[in-house]
This record gives C-alpha cells, structure tokens and sequence, in this order.
C-alpha cells in the first residue's frame, strides 16, 4: 500500500499529510485568535478590534497551511503566488475606499481617541458615538439623527472629544447699560452663575467684561458643567435666567439694541433757483 501511487503519481501518504498540515494551520489559528480575545479582555481592548485580530490570525494561519498543503502535493506556487498577486493588485486598486476606511477603522480603534458612547466633533459633524464598524464612524447628531462618517475622513481630521476629561465649558454673553457700576454687576453675576443647578463649583465660574458693544457693556460668563449636550443645553438656560433674576433684583438693565438719530434742518430753497452739487 506504501508503493500504491494515487491520482498524478501522489501516494496516500502524500494526502494524508497536506490534509493534516491545512487542519493543523486552522487549529493553530483558532487558538491564536481565542488567546489574543482573551488578552484583549485583560487589557481593555474593543472587543470588534480582538474580533477583526483573531479572524485575521485564523486567515493567516490557514493560507500558510494551504500553501504549504499546496507544496507537499506538488503544486508549483509561482504561477499561482503569481496570479494571486496580479488580482489581489487589481481588487486592490477597485476597493481603494474600502481598504482605507477599514485600515482606518482597526487605527481607531486601537488607539482609541474615543469610545462608544462618547461626545465628539469631526468633520464639520457632532454627537454621541454610538458605534465603530469596518466602514463608519457611527455618531447619533442633538437632533437624533445617525451620521455615518467615512473612518478615513474621521482619522484625517481634527477629533474633539468633550467627554473625554469628565466636564466642559461654557460661555454665555450678558449685557448691561453703559451707565452700571460695572463692579456690581460682576459681582451679582458671579453669584448667579455659581448658584445655577449644574454648575460646577470646581473650576469656580468666571465673570469678566469682555468689549463694548454698541448699546451695552458685555459680560462674558464663563462656567463648568457635565460634558453631555443635553447638560449644556439645561445648564446654558439656568445661568440664563438665573443672571436676568439676579440683574434684575439689583436694578441692573439689560439693554436692547438701539440707536441715536441725528436730524439736520434744511432751510427751503427759493423759487427758481436750482440745486447746487450735493444740495437736498
């Protein structure tokens, strides 16, 4: 049976073999891939980057065991390593996009500027991360509405990410009237702002003035909060009306916008005489 030659001069043995090589390169891959979701478990890793990893470690163990089944029965690997090569540039070059935003995607998320559930601004666009995919960036906008941002544009741009240190904050412009002591009004306003429901008492809120505008002197308001938008939203209204009650308790105007007209008399002009240039 050992002399038995099989189909294109192969022996069983030969079979044998190259079977059991592709099943060990499968095996060896299965456990790489439990070991490294395993690892990612002990070290905080996403658990789609620990996915993406293993399955990437199961690929790569079998195509080594293949081709090394390959050459146990014979099969010549330079033509067909060849023709891998030639399609694999062809898939590449017609799945540019693809190939980008996934690089990208298992970039992110192994650096990890932010998390699900995180707060963030990119490209122009704001939410709540709601998830990380091969293709997107999945973020859920303040009007609850799902924007779907390429990975590679996310990964190109500027990241902010407001909920990364735990707080935020925030400036509200307050005017009053030219003629207020200026002293009183920072001092009622820095009262205000630290006693709004959801301002932070540390950092401590700041008051200065920050210009003149046309009608008012301008305070800038400047205070900390919970980093989500909906806090920003509650909080900005609190230090709002809690300013206005505050002001106007202490007899401070809030002046609307308003201007001075100058009227200039014009004596008639007599009969049958024309204008002069620049004469009404």
């Amino acid at each position: 049976m050992n002399d038995e030659v099989l189909a294109e001069g192969l022996s069983l043995l030969d079979w044998v073999l190259a079977l059991g090589v592709l099943v060990a390169g499968i095996g060896v891959g299965q456990v790489l891939s439990r070991l490294i979701q395993r690892r990612a478990g002990t070290e905080g890793m996403e658990s789609r980057l620990a996915r993406g990893l293993g399955r990437a470690a199961v690929w790569l163990t079998t195509l080594a065991g293949l081709l090394y089944a390959l050459a146990i029965l014979g099969v010549r690997l330079g033509p067909l390593l060849g023709a891998i090569g030639i399609g694999g540039i062809a898939l590449a070059l017609a799945a540019q996009s693809i190939l980008a935003n996934t690089i990208a995607s298992l970039i992110i998320q192994a650096r990890r500027p932010f998390r699900r559930g995180d707060q963030i601004a990119t490209n122009e666009h704001e939410g709540r991360v709601e998830d990380i995919n091969l293709r997107a960036v999945v973020l859920v906008n303040h009007d609850g509405e799902r924007v779907l941002v390429p990975c590679s544009a996310v990964l190109d741009a500027a990241i902010v990410n407001h909920t990364a240190r735990g707080r935020r904050r925030t400036t509200l412009e307050v005017g009053v009237a030219y003629d207020t002591d200026l002293a009183l009004a920072q001092r009622v306003l820095t009262e205000a702002v630290a006693g709004a429901a959801g301002v932070l008492a540390h950092p401590a809120p700041e008051v200065h003035v920050s210009g003149f505008g046309e009608s008012s002197i301008d305070f800038a308001l400047r205070y900390w909060h919970a980093p989500d938008m909906a806090t920003l939203w509650r909080v900005r209204s609190a230090v709002a009306m809690a300013a206005k009650a505050a002001l106007d308790a202490h007899g401070v105007t809030i002046p609307f916008p308003q201007r001075d007209l100058w009227l200039r008399s014009v004596p008639p002009r007599p009969r049958g005489r024309e204008a002069e240039p620049g004469e009404p």
